[in-house]
């Protein structure tokens, strides 16, 4: 080949080696990663079972990681109104409802959860184990009074 037509095929050649480079790099740290990982697992003694034991849990969270939230219903007026709440998946919300005469809510999450609650005070939990956004509303009123972000 001549100097000119090297000359020429050497930007190519650059450009698919980075490429080629770049595509390994992607690939090469994922098993990597998993193999430190597994290797951590593998060596672990059973205390490291059980710290991996509440990482599984904290995804679908500890029993005293709860959310709370009061909710008030004063005459055909519910506190508070459309507010969003994050909440993790498996994470308990507990809702003190605080009201004046008896009702129901109901919690728009898969499956749908009724809470029925007396005039008073009275404390309710809720569980969502899928992400998204659930409504928890009224129907009598007709009201949105929280929305869940389940992530």
């Amino acid at each position: 080949m001549s100097a000119r037509a090297l000359a020429r095929l050497a930007p190519v050649v650059l450009v698919l080696a980075a490429g080629l480079s770049a595509c390994g790099g992607d690939e090469e740290p994922a098993p990597a990663d998993t193999s430190q990982t597994t290797s951590t697992d593998e060596t672990a003694a059973p205390e490291d079972d059980a710290t991996s034991t509440p990482t599984d849990d904290a995804t679908t969270a500890p029993e005293d990681d709860t959310v709370a939230v009061t909710v008030t219903r004063e005459g055909g007026d519910f506190t508070p109104n459309g507010e969003r709440v994050e909440l993790g998946v498996g994470q308990t919300l507990v809702l003190t409802i605080d009201a004046d005469e008896a009702g129901e809510l109901h919690v728009h999450s898969t499956p749908e959860q009724d809470i029925a609650y007396g005039a008073g005070t009275s404390e309710h939990e809720i569980t969502v184990d899928r992400p998204g956004v659930v409504e928890v509303e009224s129907h009598d009123p007709d009201l949105v009074l929280l929305q869940l972000e389940v992530r």
